[in-house]
């Protein structure tokens, strides 16, 4: 079971944290979780657990299934996202562009920013039915592994990178042992081309470029990928076809959200 250690901010709110972390237990393939589930997956005690439960299902937040007798997310927390999404102006600046690109290669283009250890779409079409990971808003993905996560790595500030890298030698070890040296060709890649690449590194079936925009949005850096299934794929497809089509739909995007 994980230890909790305490925060050492006074303003910390401890329940209201102990209460998020419940929510981000439920992830895709685990819809549902009993509270014993829960408590394994947050290190805390069933008792609180079921105060927890009880209080997020009051709010709309969870809601118990009788007939499994466990959680689920409820709708609130659709709600809760939504302005977040209608906020950002270059989601419906991007979406034709996307769908235009999406169809031209047969795959998917998608947008995407960082939560925590992870990335997460934000905006995605697909151009293609058979692509193996069919990516909707609001899944997320690996940092590392990804094309998406290391144009974000590339791109992001230093002092928030390092602290991001910090915490994923820590907290995510098996995927830093297995990807972490390829951040350096990433680097190179986007120095050098403007975007980043990953050959089938996450889903083996899907090939993917990567390119961050330039200025952070509302303080995120932003980044766009592009993804094909491999039986699509031709010799160099990525340098030569995606990367630069995305890099240059990257800049129309930038440039029309400096009009009025």
């Amino acid at each position: 079971m994980p230890s909790r250690p305490h925060h050492p901010d006074p303003a910390f709110a401890t329940t209201l944290a102990h209460g998020l972390a419940l929510l981000q237990c439920f992830r895709v393939g685990e819809p549902v979780l009993s509270n014993k589930e829960l408590a394994e997956r947050t290190g805390l005690s069933k008792a609180t657990i079921s105060r927890l439960t009880c209080t997020l299902a009051a709010r709309g937040l969870l809601h118990y299934d009788n007939a499994l007798r466990r959680y689920r997310l409820g709708t609130t927390t659709l709600s809760l996202g939504y302005p977040l999404l209608s906020s950002m102006r270059v989601r419906q600046l991007a979406r034709p562009l996307m769908k235009a690109l999406a169809d031209r290669v047969g795959g998917s283009v998608s947008l995407g920013l960082r939560d925590r250890l992870r990335m997460v779409y934000v905006e995605t079409s697909r151009g293609h039915e058979a692509i193996a990971f069919r990516p909707d808003i609001g899944a997320t993905l690996p940092l590392l592994a990804t094309a998406m996560g290391r144009a974000w790595l590339c791109q992001a500030p230093p002092a928030v990178r390092d602290g991001v890298l910090a915490a994923l030698r820590h907290d995510e070890p098996a995927q830093w042992r297995a990807h972490g040296a390829a951040l350096d060709q990433a680097a190179r890649d986007l120095a050098t081309h403007g975007f980043c690449l990953s050959r089938g590194e996450w889903q083996p079936d899907v090939h993917a470029v990567a390119v961050p925009m330039r200025d952070p949005i509302d303080g995120d850096v932003l980044v766009f990928n592009c993804g094909v299934p491999g039986a699509r794929m031709t010799p160099r497809k990525l340098e030569r076809d995606m990367g630069p089509r995305l890099l240059r739909m990257v800049r129309g995007v930038e440039a029309a959200l400096r009009q009025p």
